[in-house]
């Protein structure tokens, strides 16, 4: 029995033994290989990667209606109080969204009965004008009679003694004075009436007007489509989806748009650093996180010259829009891209990853080979994987992917580049004088 454990026990040590000495040969050669690179030839891209959002380049906007423009109407923003899914397919004058009436209902109100006490005030002004101009009139016509008689008393006193011919005169200038002063009091309350009226029915026309502004803003409360298509909920400024319970205010009135899906744009934001990287026409590969077995090209259409900061971000970015080719009626407006904008491309050339570059305190960039040659290289271009080498290594040649140990031990090869690579660093360190942030 003793013997059996202990003959169980050894192999079961030498097959540990076995296992772990695999392993770790395994992984030395696993190692070993990740420590080493080959010097790649080929076509070299530099681009900038970035992810977006889909939108149509054309779409008609679902309204509410509009309140201030040529109208007598007042009012705060207004509230969605009734909207229809986003993405309904909806063909024209299909209903779209109900507006909150209340205080516009409110205003229509108080209008309307502003207009009945105006309407009457003025049947009352009508009124008195009436009685006002009769009774001056009659007034008048009194007066006539009174100069008339005091003319005859003139008239017949001519036998009369002085005194009396002076008196019968007096009463007839005085009488003829009176008559004059009620005509002109005529044409003064004449006057005076007509503009009273015509404040009135000014007032009485405003307020109508206010109320048939109120009226016709309050038919635009319900809301249907312009024209078919899909319906796509409104951002507005802070990227929000504009829904049930969003204000609407006078300036910015879209609730959602009908997109032309047969037209779509990515929308996406780079960095001031690489902003100036960019130019419109530049080629830009797409893909859609709903469609990953599909690609789509395009081109660059517009880039903001105004950088701004997005939410939750200290960072400022410039808006690029990007034009896709072709059509595909899958795509809808809001799903996410994955945009690799081309920035330049480079047929045949030399180049190795970047972790291959190495740099001391004197500037010059070397890269270490496999047999032992600390070897000084002329950098190209670069992206943010590879660097073109422009001199100092031939394609196929190994390469440490990382700074070996014991580098005193490599030989110094290709000094004849330093020349080369001080004078480009020299050209680079006066243009970033002159233009700073320039690369």
């Amino acid at each position: 029995m003793k013997r059996t454990i202990i003959i169980t026990i050894i192999v079961v040590v030498v097959a540990m033994t076995t296992l772990l000495v695999f392993n770790n040969v395994t992984t030395r050669k696993h190692d070993m290989e990740n420590m080493f690179t080959e010097v790649s030839y080929g076509n070299f891209e530099i681009s900038i990667s970035t992810t977006g959002e889909l939108f149509a380049e054309n779409s008609v906007d679902i309204q509410a209606p509009e309140i201030m423009r040529g109208r007598d109407v007042r009012g705060s923003n207004i509230k969605i109080t009734d909207l229809i899914p986003e993405g309904t397919v909806v063909k024209t004058g299909d209903y779209i969204a109900t507006l909150d009436r209340t205080e516009f209902d409110n205003s229509l109100k108080d209008s309307r009965e502003r207009l009945v006490t105006l309407q009457s005030n003025l049947e009352m002004a009508l009124l008195d004008t009436a009685v006002s101009m009769t009774d001056i009139r009659d007034q008048i016509s009194n007066q006539i009679h009174a100069v008339e008689e005091a003319e005859i008393t003139l008239k017949n006193s001519k036998f009369e003694p002085p005194t009396t011919i002076r008196q019968a005169e007096i009463n007839l200038e005085k009488q003829k004075r009176v008559l004059e002063q009620l005509r002109r009091s005529k044409t003064l309350i004449a006057a005076q009436t007509q503009q009273k009226i015509r404040s009135q029915k000014i007032w009485v026309s405003r307020i109508e007007k206010r109320i048939n502004d109120y009226e016709e803003v309050l038919s635009g409360f319900v809301i249907t489509s312009p024209s078919p298509g899909m319906v796509i909920y409104k951002r507005d400024r802070f990227g929000s989806k504009r829904k049930v319970g969003s204000m609407i205010n006078p300036i910015d009135r879209v609730i959602a748009t009908i997109p032309d899906l047969e037209v779509m744009m990515s929308k996406v934001y780079v960095s001031e650093v690489e902003v100036n990287k960019v130019q419109p026409g530049q080629l830009v590969t797409v893909s859609v996180d709903a469609f990953p077995d599909k690609r789509y090209t395009g081109n660059v259409l517009s880039v903001a010259n105004i950088g701004e900061k997005l939410p939750n971000s200290d960072t400022k970015v410039f808006e690029v829009q990007i034009k896709l080719e072709g059509t595909d009626l899958q795509l809808r407006p809001s799903m996410t891209t994955s945009n690799k904008i081309i920035i330049k491309t480079f047929d045949n050339v030399t180049y190795i990853p970047n972790e291959c570059v190495h740099t001391g305190i004197d500037g010059i960039p070397v890269v270490y080979t496999k047999n032992g040659v600390k070897q000084i290289v002329v950098l190209g271009e670069s992206n943010e994987r590879s660097t073109v080498i422009e001199d100092g290594l031939k394609p196929g040649t190994v390469l440490y992917l990382a700074m070996p140990e014991e580098t005193d031990n490599f030989r110094l090869s290709g000094e004849e580049f330093i020349d080369i690579i001080r004078d480009r660093q020299a050209e680079r360190q006066a243009l970033n004088i002159v233009n700073p942030g320039i690369n």
